[in-house]
């Protein structure tokens, strides 16, 4: 398996000082910048655009994992690819068409994931698979930060990992939601790769080491 690379949610960061969060979080060993783009439709909250993207696009090279919890994703896909994003995720939940859009964020040399709430089991991935790199399995219900992990989603994790390892494909796991350092260990045994952790890293006064932490790399 991958190195378990750790995904700080800008959803948690202090957005009057974007760039300057950014920036120690990737001093701190930060592998990728997660953003939750949120429209109240699909997921209560509403969080930002493209404009934000672009903005956090021009203070770092890391990888920008923009994740869509929006209606109709691919009115938009266009426009997130051509703001900065590396890796584009739609939700299994909100489009009737995936494999279409899984397929133009390709198209736009950006990897694609595919998200599945808590609720959602592993068979909605039963035709899709070969049109992703990343499927992120979502630990709480999408809209809020700060949420209480669900258990129920550690078995769920293991039978994608198997899956996946089975059918010899290269796929990342992804896992937002909760992950502090008592869940992230048990989500990399289940086989996690990516863990995405937004108050457990910008709440915390040494950045650097709670990163370290998660990626369990000791203290």
């Amino acid at each position: 398996m991958n190195r378990v690379r750790i995904a700080p949610s800008v959803l948690s960061a202090d957005l009057a000082r974007l760039g300057d969060e950014i920036r120690d979080v990737e001093s701190g060993g930060a592998d990728i910048i997660h953003l939750d783009v949120i429209d109240g439709r699909f997921a209560p909250n509403i969080t930002w655009g493209q404009p934000l993207v672009r903005a956090a696009r021009g203070v770092t090279k890391l990888p920008l994992d923009v994740h869509l919890m929006i209606v109709e994703p691919d009115r938009h896909i266009e426009g997130f690819a051509e703001a900065g994003a590396d890796v584009i995720g739609i939700h299994v939940e909100a489009d009737l068409h995936a494999p279409r859009t899984l397929t133009r964020i390709r198209s736009f040399g950006k990897k694609s994931s595919i998200t599945l709430n808590p609720q959602t089991g592993l068979e909605s991935l039963d035709y899709l698979l070969e049109f992703v790199d990343q499927v992120l399995l979502m630990s709480v219900n999408p809209g809020f930060s700060g949420q209480k992990f669900l258990p129920s989603v550690l078995p769920k994790v293991r039978a994608l990992r198997e899956r996946i390892d089975r059918l010899g494909l290269a796929i990342d796991i992804e896992v937002d939601g909760g992950v502090d350092d008592i869940t992230a260990p048990q989500l990399i045994e289940a086989g996690a790769n990516i863990l995405v952790s937004g108050q457990t890293v910008f709440g915390s006064a040494d950045r650097a080491k709670a990163i370290r932490m998660l990626r369990g790399d000791g203290s």
